[in-house]
């Protein structure tokens, strides 16, 4: 665990990056409301979103905009490069305290696509999920298991390519990181073990990667105390907020959506044997830094793999700014591409 005195350094970032920072936090707070609501129009002012474009980019990814469920809005934008080969599915899940945000939103059009090169050229499907306080919790966690039926019963259109769906990711940051993990909870606790055909393929889950996911509790952490005020992006006005609009009417922080992770075994979450690897990245100057340490430690109480990555200087969102924070920024790319492929080699033949 990073030293109190680490965490209650000055955060000193790149002025361009604070400049950002600052407008960000501003377009947040303008338009968070103290009921959990949000105003949408509002946001929609500093939001930038991206078209899917089917023109390679330099790096030679196309998108393309899918609807998984037209009745409930739900739909997801598919990355990918072209390849005579099946190649792996990761299933994204974008950040935005579970109310802001898309899968549109050019940081995670940006995101999706570096996503699409360094994890082993996998096709990248980001979900653009139905968002917080008008689809309170389980519809975001609803809507993740939903993509991953359609992907196994319906799978991609033909000009993405073959993907392979046995071997599937479920990736997020933030709070999509708090929705990847339910997600797999959920898939690997139900998921059936029929024998895989051409028709309907079986979704298997190979790995989940969360970045500084959203898990939270009743109690105040030490670093939530300590980087309160001094970290950007997440404090815990804005932070409370969030879970207030996400968590059922009348639940608390200590609600199962939120706090993941108790230290007792007896109330550590319940997990299926077939939950997969994990890869949780932590940073040392986000105020989600103790949940995500608790929540790595639960995993291995319950004997799962999990790999902590730690950015001692990251702020929380801090791949949002590769140009400024090119080192973790690379490092990132490298520790996903690395996690990646060492789960597919090891990846067990499905039955």
């Amino acid at each position: 665990m990073a030293g109190a005195h680490g965490r209650r350094r000055r955060v000193a970032l790149p002025w361009p990056v604070r400049l950002r920072l600052c407008v960000f936090e501003a377009a947040i707070d303008a338009t968070q409301r103290r009921d959990g609501s949000v105003n949408r129009f509002l946001f929609s002012l500093f939001d930038r979103r991206a078209p899917a474009d089917p023109r390679p980019d330099a790096a030679g990814v196309s998108s393309t905009d899918i609807t998984v469920d037209a009745s409930r809005g739900l739909w997801a934008r598919v990355f990918y490069s072209p390849s005579p080969s099946p190649r792996p599915v990761v299933v994204y899940f974008h950040g935005g305290g579970f109310t802001l945000f898309s899968a549109a939103s050019r940081a995670y059009d940006a995101l999706c696509r570096t996503l699409c090169v360094a994890a082993a050229g996998a096709v990248v499907v980001s979900v653009d999920y139905r968002l917080a306080p008008e689809h309170r919790a389980p519809a975001a966690y609803d809507d993740g298991e939903a993509v991953l039926r359609y992907l196994g019963a319906t799978g991609l259109p033909d000009h993405v390519g073959p993907v392979d769906v046995s071997t599937c990711f479920v990736v997020g940051d933030s709070a999509g990181g708090n929705i990847a993990h339910h997600v797999a909870q959920r898939w690997t606790a139900t998921a059936t073990t029929t024998t895989t055909t051409t028709d309907n393929p079986v979704v298997h889950l190979a790995g989940v990667i969360l970045i500084q996911p959203c898990f939270s509790g009743e109690e105040r952490t030490e670093s939530e105390r300590a980087l309160d005020g001094v970290a950007p992006v997440l404090n815990t006005r804005r932070s409370d907020l969030s879970w207030k609009a996400f968590l059922p009417e009348g639940a608390d922080r200590n609600h199962p959506a939120a706090h993941v992770v108790t230290g007792d075994d007896d109330d550590d979450a319940e997990l299926h044997e077939a939950f997969p690897p994990a890869m949780v990245v932590v940073g040392g100057l986000d105020p989600l830094q103790d949940w995500d340490r608790r929540y790595a430690a639960m995993l291995r109480r319950k004997g799962k793999a999990a790999r902590v990555v730690e950015f001692p200087e990251a702020i929380h969102a801090f791949y949002f700014f590769p140009e400024f924070l090119a080192d973790d920024h690379r490092k990132l790319v490298g520790e996903i591409r690395a996690f990646v492929e060492e789960c597919i080699t090891s990846k067990q033949p499905t039955a």
